[in-house]
């Protein structure tokens, strides 16, 4: 990974950040346990794809009305949408 980079995307992720991404993708908003049972990913596994996720702005995590000791996390449609994270307002 290069430091100080912007221009890092979805592409630019090992593949259990772009499984996450997936699983996010195909079953909406979970919670970090429901991506490790969906995903079959280790737990640490998934936090590191969630971090990779979160530091290119791809998801977004919120808090889990039902246990609030557990996070919420989402796919920022903006984001997800330009599938690379490369937003308009902010070239040049």
């Amino acid at each position: 990974m290069m430091a100080g980079t912007e221009e890092e995307n979805l592409d630019d992720l090992p593949p259990s950040a772009k499984l996450v991404f997936k699983v996010l993708e195909y079953n909406g908003p979970l919670t970090q346990k429901g991506i490790v049972q969906e995903s079959m990913l280790s737990a640490r596994t998934v936090r590191y794809a969630l971090e990779r996720l979160e530091g290119i702005g791809m998801v977004d995590e919120d808090v889990y009305f039902a246990d609030a000791r557990q996070n919420l996390y989402q796919l920022n449609e903006l984001k997800a949408q330009a599938d690379g994270g490369k937003e308009a307002c902010c070239a040049e």
